[in-house]
């Protein structure tokens, strides 16, 4: 079931708020999720994510999901040129709007975002051994479509969605 999702920006204490919500959950369950002392406005806040992209979706006047999205992403994606794509980091959905499609929803709406601002592509990336994550991005219509590996035995996988 699609909900319709509206996308609030500028909200980082509500999507940082919401985030550490979601990664304790996380960990409760055994998965390997962000720490509490990196979901911080200092942590978090950087040159290319700025409070204004910190975001919060609500369905139905209720926050349900917290993401940032940025406009470049330079450390993994290279400098590429502005608009082409928004960058979409620490997705998380609030238990009570799980498995209701909400990865969709939100998608669907940052895409109709990107659509009435001339963006081509939604981007984000994630650990190549996240395999839950990944089965949820590649259901929602993403493509991996580079893999950086490193010498530690990590990968990360990056992933793209045409608008």
């Amino acid at each position: 079931m699609l909900e319709n999702v509206e996308i609030c920006y500028n909200k980082v204490h509500e999507a940082i708020a919401v985030m550490k919500e979601v990664a304790e959950w996380g960990r409760n369950k055994g998965f390997k999720v962000w720490l509490d002392e990196w979901l911080t406005p200092e942590e978090l806040i950087t040159e290319e994510a700025k409070p204004q992209n910190f975001c919060v979706g609500k369905v139905n006047g209720q926050i349900a999901c917290a993401f940032i999205l940025q406009n470049s992403n330079a450390a993994y994606w290279g400098n590429r040129p502005p608009d082409e794509a928004v960058y979409l980091h620490k997705l998380c959905v609030r238990r009570e709007f799980a498995h209701r499609e909400m990865t969709k929803s939100i998608v669907e709406a940052i895409r109709a975002e990107c659509r009435k601002n001339g963006v081509t592509y939604i981007r984000l990336d994630t650990g190549l051994d996240e395999k839950i994550v990944r089965k949820i991005y590649l259901r929602t219509g993403f493509k991996i479509v580079d893999i950086i590996d490193y010498n530690n035995g990590n990968s990360l996988a990056l992933y793209e969605m045409e608008v």
